[in-house]
């Protein structure tokens, strides 16, 4: 995280043109551009800026937005938690649908189920999440008039309201990171399908659904773990380009109108919420894949 922290801060010190007269404009006087370099610190060298920042961020003080001057902490705090109701959503639908799939494609391997699958997901896999968004915008908001081309969601809105405007937004994100997740199960049930034991459950007449189900798929769990918990960091890190087609009022979103109009702070915040959640999210996958499996959890 420190490394991190240092990488956003200097990236943005690197962008070209000044931020006294992107926020002042073109027509703003060297004395103005004076003061409001001040005002902002830019007087003080970038190294330390970069500790004075780091620690309000350690304290959850992420400073004062450049646009309309309010906190940081609370222009992000709204945007987050709907970019986790999106996450959540998508999760909810696709961690079940991924492993029924998978479980289904080993138990019918080979056969045209299996392989309609697997093209089905090469597929997936292959478009641009911005594409598959464009895509069901065009046939269940276009065409079908089932769905709002756009999740403009309001801050009171209801629980139901809010399900109805983040269905397209949610549903690219079910295509985009069931497949991963339907294939990695898959093959890791049937990598365990030559162990001895599977064998063993075979010969005593053990039903294939059942040899899968109780037998190959527990053993199993810590691949697909390790692949869930990596696709869930991908939910709400990788949510911006799905944000911004559908309209979707999360931090992604923040995260790009803040570019465009150079609020730094907000920016830097966005970066460093993304890359903690990934952080975070990757030591929970390597935490669940020991715990599913005894002999890691053994000592030596």
């Amino acid at each position: 995280m420190l490394i991190v922290s240092f990488l956003i801060f200097f990236a943005l010190e690197l962008l070209p043109g000044d931020l006294a007269h992107a926020v002042l404009g073109q027509m703003a006087t060297d004395d103005t551009v004076a003061a409001m370099r001040k005002q902002l610190g830019l007087d003080v060298p970038a190294i330390i800026r970069y500790f004075y920042w780091l620690e309000g961020a350690v304290h959850g003080d992420f400073g004062t937005s450049l646009i309309n001057k309010a906190d940081v902490g609370h222009a992000i705090f709204g945007r987050l938690a709907n970019s986790f109701f999106l996450a959540g959503f998508a999760a909810i639908i696709a961690i079940p649908l991924a492993v029924s799939l998978g479980v289904a494609a080993a138990l019918f391997r080979d056969t045209l189920f299996d392989k309609a699958i697997n093209v089905a997901s090469l597929t997936a896999v292959s478009v641009p999440e911005f594409l598959l968004g464009y895509i069901l915008v065009l046939l269940f908001a276009v065409w079908a008039h089932v769905f709002p081309p756009m999740a403009d969601i309001k801050d009171h809105a209801e629980f139901g309201e809010r399900l109805y405007r983040s269905f397209l937004p949610a549903m690219t994100l079910v295509l985009v990171v069931t497949p991963h997740m339907m294939r990695m199960t898959r093959a890791a049930i049937i990598n365990l399908l030559a162990s001895p034991y599977i064998e063993m459950a075979r010969l005593k007449g053990t039903p294939p659904w059942r040899v899968i189900v109780w037998h190959a798929l527990p053993n199993a769990l810590a691949p697909i773990i390790n692949v869930v918990t990596l696709n869930l960091a991908y939910l709400i890190t990788g949510v911006v380009l799905v944000e911004v087609v559908f309209v979707y009022p999360g931090i992604g979103q923040l995260l790009v109108d803040s570019v465009s109009k150079r609020d730094f702070p907000i920016v830097q915040a966005c970066c460093l919420i993304f890359a903690a959640t990934f952080i975070v999210l990757n030591i929970a996958a390597d935490v669940g894949s020991i715990m599913t499996n005894p002999r890691l959890r053994r000592p030596k």
